[in-house]
C-alpha cells in the first residue's frame, strides 16, 4: 500500500540508527580517526536525510557513542564464543578479534581521552571474571588478583592493536610476522599465571 500525496512515511528508527552508525565506522575505516567526522557525509553516505542523525543522535559525539557500541556487540560476542577455550588460547583469540576491528579500539581510546564516562573498557567484566575464576577452580590458573589479569590482558591487547602497525614500520617487519611474534610472548607470560 503506498503512501498518500503529502504524505510522507516515517522512516524505521531502528534502521535509520543502524545504518547511520554503520556509515560512521565506514568512514572512519576510510579516512582515519583524526579526519573528522562529516555528519552531512555520514548522511549521504547511510542514504538519509541529514537531519536525522541529530533527530536521533543529537550530536557526532552521541552517534560515535552510540556507533561503538553496537560495533563493540558484534566483536564482544565473537570473543565470548571463545570462553570454554584454555585462557592462553582465548587470548590469543581476543587479540585476533580486536586486530581485525582496530578502528573500533581507536575510536574507544579517543573517547575515553576525551572523558566519555559512559564507555567500558571491560565490557565483559563480570563474564570474563567468571571464567577466570573457573580457570582458577580448575587448576589451570594460579590463586591471583583477576582483576589485575584482566586488565592486563585489555591493556596488553589494547595497546599492541593501537600501535602494531607502527611497531612493525620501526623495525621492518610485516605487520602479520609481528601478529605471530607478539602472541608467542603473550603466551610465555600467561604460562607464568599458570601453577607450577
Amino acid at each position: 500500500m503506498g503512501t498518500e500525496p503529502g504524505h510522507h512515511r516515517e522512516p524505521d528508527k531502528a534502521a535509520t540508527e543502524a545504518a547511520l552508525e554503520a556509515a560512521a565506522l565506514r568512514l572512519l575505516n576510510r579516512d582515519g580517526v583524526l579526519a573528522g567526522l562529516n555528519l552531512r557525509e555520514v548522511a549521504a553516505e547511510a542514504e538519509v536525510n541529514r537531519g536525522l542523525v541529530y533527530h536521533y543522535f543529537g550530536s557526532r559525539r552521541n552517534l560515535l557513542r552510540s556507533a561503538l557500541r553496537a560495533d563493540a556487540r558484534r566483536r564482544f560476542a565473537e570473543v565470548a564464543e571463545s570462553a570454554d577455550l584454555p585462557l592462553r588460547e582465548r587470548f590469543s583469540r581476543f587479540v585476533q578479534a580486536m586486530v581485525r576491528h582496530r578502528r573500533a579500539v581507536g575510536l574507544a581510546t579517543l573517547l575515553v581521552q576525551d572523558g566519555d564516562l559512559s564507555l567500558r573498557t571491560m565490557p565483559l567484566r563480570e563474564s570474563t571474571l567468571q571464567v577466570l575464576q573457573r580457570d582458577v577452580d580448575q587448576g589451570h590458573l594460579d590463586e591471583v588478583d583477576l582483576d589485575a589479569v584482566h586488565v592486563a590482558m585489555v591493556s596488553l591487547t589494547y595497546g599492541f592493536v593501537l600501535y602494531r602497525e607502527r611497531f612493525a614500520a620501526e623495525l621492518g617487519v610485516g605487520v602479520s610476522d609481528l601478529d605471530l611474534r607478539f602472541t608467542a610472548i603473550a603466551d610465555r607470560m600467561l604460562s607464568g599465571l599458570e601453577p607450577r
